[in-house]
């Protein structure tokens, strides 16, 4: 009887949210990805922008997690916020950067980003940022 009740509990609860997370450094993709489960979400990871625009997973995102890197190959952090904008996605955004100039911080703030982090950052204030970013999504 208690494990049906358990069974049934478990079925009804919504999946924990999911994360995307976009670098081009498989470590840090790797370790922020561990640290977003360990904190009770899921997590996609991505390898590039152009990989996360292309992904099924986008329908179902609760929060993107943005490796802003300006050296990054292909799409920009910043031009992936700017095509989910144009595109009208209202996916919440945290960029975190190791280039943190003041521009760039101020453009991703201004184009809606809950968060941007400059690295290294604490596991603290990212998480807090994503918890965050996951309420206001209604999650």
């Amino acid at each position: 009887m208690r494990a049906r009740h358990a069974a049934r509990t478990r079925k009804s609860r919504p999946p924990a949210p999911l994360i995307g997370i976009v670098d081009d450094d498989e470590s840090v993709r790797d370790s922020i990805s561990s640290l977003v489960r360990s904190a009770g979400f899921r997590s996609a990871v991505f390898a590039s922008a152009e990989a996360f625009l292309n992904s099924d997973h986008r329908p179902e995102m609760d929060c993107l997690v943005l490796i802003l890197d300006v050296r990054m190959p292909g799409l920009s952090g910043l031009e992936l916020q700017r095509r989910l904008s144009e595109e009208k996605q209202s996916i919440p955004i945290i960029f975190v950067s190791a280039h943190a100039e003041q521009d760039v911080r101020a453009t991703a703030l201004e184009q809606g980003a809950v968060a941007f982090l400059s690295k290294p950052f604490n596991d603290e204030a990212l998480l807090g940022a994503i918890q965050s970013a996951v309420q206001s999504s209604g999650q």
